[in-house]
């Protein structure tokens, strides 16, 4: 056997052996609960005794896609999830700029500190002072939870436009600078093109956290109800028809990464 055949053969043995627990892991914490999940949409629930039946139907999916309310809940959802990404987007980009190329060396820590700062408090916390500021307005709504899920994610989408920022070389800003290109041109042709990569980022983080969210909702979204309501109402009294609700986050989000891993921009970062 040659020395390179040796190390191939060992070396790979070990890297399999430090590859078990997390794959392992991965498979118990995670993919095993999804599989579960999926499984138990094609139960039912008896009608009478309220007892799940292990038996397959299609009943439940049938149910989520005929019927309008649940077709409303699923746009309203992805509506509120796509304007919230986007709004983290307008206001995380200017301060990610700022921090990371106006800011002095000294200070970016600290900025970047404080862009952090509210995610060491409790979720709950923040969502019932929101409903005490916006309640006391009458404010509650739909307007309310793309407020309240902006506020939340954010430092999601700034870390990573920070991040981006931090490694985008100088030398190309000063040149575009140099060519006579303004402020805002150099922002869009330079500076949002090489960020496109850390921008899909930030947005699966704000995107996905806002799709599955059914707190902030409850709490000041007045009457307006999203699939994360949905499957709370029903958790208890139909596990089966939450659990084919519950897919439908799943399949958007699915079809999420799909389309950013299409884009190429996954592969650059």
């Amino acid at each position: 056997m040659t020395a390179a055949a040796w190390l191939h053969r060992h070396v790979g043995a070990r890297l399999a052996l430090l590859l078990a627990a997390p794959l392992t892991w991965l498979i118990a914490v995670y993919l095993a609960p999804l599989g579960l999940l999926f499984l138990t949409a094609f139960w039912q629930t008896d009608s009478f005794t309220g007892l799940v039946q292990r038996r397959l139907t299609t009943a439940n999916f049938v149910d989520v896609f005929t019927e309008p309310a649940y077709l409303t809940a699923l746009a309203r959802t992805v509506g509120v999830a796509l304007v919230v990404t986007l709004a983290c987007i307008v206001i995380g980009l200017p301060m990610a700029l700022f921090m990371a190329k106006v800011a002095a060396p000294r200070w970016q820590p600290v900025l970047l500190a404080l862009v952090l700062t509210p995610l060491w408090a409790s979720y709950l916390v923040k969502v019932y002072a929101w409903r005490t500021i916006l309640g006391a307005t009458g404010g509650l709504g739909l307007g309310a939870v793309v407020l309240v899920l902006t506020y939340l994610w954010l430092p999601y989408m700034v870390l990573p436009l920070y991040t981006g920022l931090t490694s985008m070389r100088a030398s190309l800003l000063d040149a575009a600078a140099d060519l006579g290109a303004p402020p805002g041109r150099v922002v869009r042709t330079v500076v949002l093109p090489l960020l496109a990569p850390s921008v899909i980022a930030g947005s699966i983080f704000t995107f996905s956290l806002s799709l599955g969210d059914y707190i902030t909702v409850q709490l000041v979204g007045g009457t307006s109800q999203m699939l994360g309501n949905v499957v709370y109402a029903n958790f208890s009294t139909d596990l089966p028809f939450a659990a084919a609700v519950a897919t439908l986050p799943v399949l958007v989000m699915i079809g999420y990464l799909l389309a950013a891993r299409r884009s190429g921009a996954l592969e650059q970062l």
